[in-house]
């Protein structure tokens, strides 16, 4: 009886090793980025075909936002020092503005030098009207992007967005509050070292 134990422990170790040194990526979305080419805050023409071959990180922001936007930008931008800590290259990240009408390339380029952020390879995206960003949100990325009818504000998904070379989101994390850092850096570690 004992041998049996002792066996059927070993076999669901095998099993439990196994599952934890699987290379194979584990999403929880598969949606297609629908096409685009937007401005970002340096006034330059940002596409998805600018962004193929990359693995990139997404979010919705404005810069008007008095709520979840500032906490989210700076989760971010220690995203963003992680990835450079961990010798990650060949990483995007993207932030598309849920408020197109004030949200010029200044105000984003503004918005952003608050933050420890190296603009490098992070795009701040505007151009576009509010109709644009709602569909865009809700297609490609299954969000809301909308104005809030009572104030000034906006009500948009707090999410960061992993998206794969080929311009699929694969990935969806908390970017407000409970951000698991450790995941996100792994994920993109495996999709960029992915051919």
């Amino acid at each position: 009886m004992k041998l049996f134990r002792y066996m059927t422990l070993a076999a669901v170790i095998m099993i439990l090793l196994s599952a934890c040194s699987s290379s194979e990526f584990q999403g929880n979305m598969e949606v297609e980025v629908n096409d685009f080419t937007n401005v970002n805050q340096d006034g330059k023409e940002v596409s998805l075909s600018d962004l193929k071959g990359n693995v990139w990180i997404a979010n919705f922001i404005f810069t008007n936002c008095t709520t979840v936007c500032p906490p989210m930008t700076r989760n971010m931008s220690e995203l963003q020092d992680l990835l450079n800590e961990e010798g990650i290259k060949n990483y995007r990240i993207v932030s598309f503005s849920v408020d197109p009408a004030r949200d010029t390339p200044d105000a984003l380029k503004k918005y952003i030098s608050h933050y420890e952020a190296d603009e490098s390879n992070w795009d701040l995206l505007t151009g576009y009207d509010s109709d644009y960003i709602r569909d865009f949100a809700e297609e490609s990325f299954q969000t809301l992007a909308i104005p809030d009818p009572n104030s000034d504000q906006f009500m948009h998904g707090t999410s960061f967005y992993l998206i794969n070379k080929e311009g699929i989101v694969v990935k969806s994390y908390d970017g407000n509050i409970d951000v698991p850092f450790d995941e996100i850096v792994l994920d993109v570690k495996q999709l960029t070292e992915q051919s």
